[in-house]
């Protein structure tokens, strides 16, 4: 698929890449969607990664790495039991990174190449846990900062992932700081009260990015 070089930086098919950064429990993907709502592609790292356990060849590569241990009763992949090994140990983690992430990667250009030509789409929304961390800052055009303090963070995860404080500061400690990746990104949303208020911002920062966006259309 084309890309082009504008003065903004690289536009895939003629649409900027968005790229969604944030705190562990900001509502990252709360605000991606809302990119959706106004007619971008979201595409969710997590989706993927559900999508990429459920290849055979991954399954049967997980089971030769660590046995029935990760897998449920049902057959399942256990993410929880993935997790518990590899936030202890950086070699199994950067192993896992090593099969998922190409993998991620191949569905994230399809689905973006299966919207290239939708005149629909104004832009690609890249809603990525490890956006910095990974180095796919680099592949977007621009990048959101999700802003919420640390203690409503807390809350969201210990009511939506049962993790206490000590869990969530274990798990940041494997991530850039966040003061860095506010500094580093061009636009911040707060996302602290309800979908409405954080709905508002993304629309004022969606039109902004539009507005500035080179209209080039891509070299062939």
């Amino acid at each position: 698929m084309p890309m082009i070089d504008c003065q903004h930086g690289k536009v895939y098919a003629g649409k900027p890449i968005i790229g969604i950064a944030g705190g562990i429990g900001s509502g990252k993907s709360l605000i991606a969607d809302l990119f959706g709502e106004f007619g971008c592609l979201v595409i969710h790292s997590d989706q993927q990664v559900t999508r990429a356990y459920a290849d055979p060849q991954v399954r049967q590569t997980l089971k030769q790495w660590w046995g029935d241990s990760v897998f449920s009763s049902s057959g399942e992949v256990d993410r929880k039991a993935i997790a518990a090994r590899i936030f202890t140990d950086d070699t199994e983690r950067l192993r896992l990174e090593n099969l998922l992430h190409p993998i991620v990667a191949r569905q994230r250009h399809l689905l973006m190449e299966g919207a290239a030509k939708d005149d629909g789409v104004p832009a690609y929304v890249w809603d990525t846990p490890l956006l910095f961390e990974t180095g796919l800052q680099r592949q977007c055009d621009t990048v959101v900062f999700v802003q919420a303090p640390q203690a409503l963070r807390s809350a969201r995860v210990a009511a939506g992932r049962g993790w206490d404080e000590s869990e969530l500061a274990r798990r940041e400690k494997l991530q850039w700081p966040l003061d860095r990746k506010r500094e580093i990104s061009e636009y911040v949303i707060d996302n602290t009260a309800d979908a409405d208020y954080a709905r508002g911002q993304v629309k004022e920062v969606l039109s902004r990015i539009q507005a500035r966006w080179c209209k080039t259309p891509p070299r062939q």
